[in-house]
């Protein structure tokens, strides 16, 4: 008891975890706000650049995940209170505010927008060979 008292909400086992399964629009309903396919990465990059103290525990797995692939691996760990108690930022009192805010940013960040725009490209150029070994075989 005496251990659990000494701890404040800066220590690291006290900040607040978010698993990317908790913002993937595939597997939660959080009022219409959620990502598809989020990376612990993905979350901590947002988090960080706001100004949040955020580190990622890449072993980890969210209990009801049954896909152990390496992409729903992790989890982030967030600050939100500093050792006195007051919030860390004003504008994220809550884990469920952290959580919006990172539904809202992942998909404006530029590995989401490049993955969408090169993957064309790569397709076409695919194809365009298959035509080509096509017409010399005839």
């Amino acid at each position: 008891m005496a251990c659990a008292a000494a701890r404040t909400p800066a220590d690291q086992d006290r900040f607040i975890c978010i698993y990317p399964a908790y913002l993937n629009n595939k597997k939660t309903i959080a009022g219409g706000e959620a990502v598809e396919n989020p990376t612990a990465t993905e979350i901590q990059d947002v988090c960080t650049a706001v100004g949040l103290n955020a580190f990622i525990e890449k072993n980890k797995m969210y209990s009801r995940e049954w896909n152990r692939d390496v992409q729903y691996r992790g989890r982030v760990r967030v600050q939100l209170k500093q050792e006195d108690g007051s919030l860390c930022l004003g504008q994220f009192p809550s884990r469920k505010s952290v959580m919006l805010y990172a539904a809202e940013m992942i998909p404006k960040l530029k590995t989401r927008t490049q993955k969408t725009g090169g993957g064309d490209p790569n397709l076409q150029q695919g194809e365009g060979s298959k035509k080509g070994k096509g017409k010399k075989k005839k």
